[in-house]
């Protein structure tokens, strides 16, 4: 894909905000046509900013999917919601994802209020509109549209795809112009490091959510090139207690290895070479309370 001419082209950063699990992270894998994101049931999955690239014709829209802004009760909360905050604030355009299926909540309230201090243009994108009926979806809409000044409201399926494109060509449209900010084929604006340590992480979500608590993370140790082209992988999950060790190894280590084996394919698929993927699982007490833990996830520490 080429780039446009300078002249003609257009780039800008689209935020998406809402309340934990409206299914933004879909939505940026949608946009961009492949996962950049992860996503899990589990709320609160994302916790830093993803940047997704995707392109409409002449314009380069950097997608920025931020984590779900909730009550912040720990230090980790506090550091997720300001981040999305940040990525707001800081935004050509914000949009809000609402999951319609659930209407506006006491988190999409907070957020509503929130949205009063952010000077871009505001979108509202009503997801999941393909589980909803149509009387309760245009009560919601209007309701919203009452109580914040968006540009244009869309009502989309992130699942499906549905209504997609039409808000992929209106943020071509309404991005500034200028040129582009990165190369016409780049997908993503993380390190393959950090994207390779999410996609585990998700793995490991998927298969343990009910058991695993919220405070665990992964990190790549090692991200070694082979002479037959392929690439040795270590990654270190990260847990507090030594029951948290025992239930992510599993019996015999067989959980640890299905989690495994589903992290090196879909690294694989991202990375476009073949991966040899070795994961270890250590104690790391209070993890949520070390700076450098936050620096390796791209979050400020919050200090109080």
């Amino acid at each position: 894909m080429a780039e446009p001419a300078a002249s003609e082209s257009r780039c800008g950063f689209a935020a998406l905000i809402g309340a934990p699990n409206a299914g933004k992270s879909t939505l940026v894998n949608a946009l961009v046509g492949t996962k950049v994101s992860i996503v899990t049931p589990k709320a609160q999955t994302t916790r830093t900013l993803i940047r997704g690239i995707a392109v409409d014709g002449p314009a380069q829209l950097i997608l920025v999917d931020t984590p779900g802004i909730f009550a912040p009760r720990r230090r980790l909360d506090r550091a997720m919601v300001g981040t999305a905050w940040g990525g707001a604030r800081d935004a050509d355009i914000a949009a809000l994802v609402v999951d319609s299926r659930k209407g506006v909540e006491d988190e999409d309230e907070g957020v509503i209020r929130g949205l009063a201090e952010v000077r871009a243009a505001k979108l509202l994108v009503l997801n999941k509109v393909d589980v909803v009926a149509k009387p309760a979806l245009l009560a919601l809409t209007q309701m919203l549209n009452e109580r914040a000044a968006f540009a244009a409201i869309f009502m989309i399926s992130a699942l499906t795809g549905d209504g997609v494109a039409d808000l992929k060509r209106w943020l071509g449209a309404h991005v500034p112009a200028g040129p582009w900010l990165y190369p016409a084929d780049q997908i993503a604006d993380a390190p393959l490091r950090q994207l390779a340590a999410e996609i585990t992480r998700e793995k490991l979500y998927l298969r343990l959510h009910q058991e695993l608590p919220y405070q665990s993370t992964v990190e790549t140790e090692v991200w070694k090139e082979l002479k037959d082209g392929s690439l040795r992988i270590e990654q270190t999950i990260y847990v507090e207690r030594e029951s948290q060790r025992k239930i992510v190894l599993g019996k015999g280590g067989q959980t640890i290895k299905a989690i495994g084996a589903a992290a090196r394919a879909d690294i694989a698929v991202a990375i476009e070479q073949p991966v040899h993927l070795f994961l270890f699982v250590k104690v790391r007490e209070g993890w949520g309370d070390d700076p450098e833990r936050y620096r390796e996830m791209g979050l400020e520490f919050p200090r109080e």
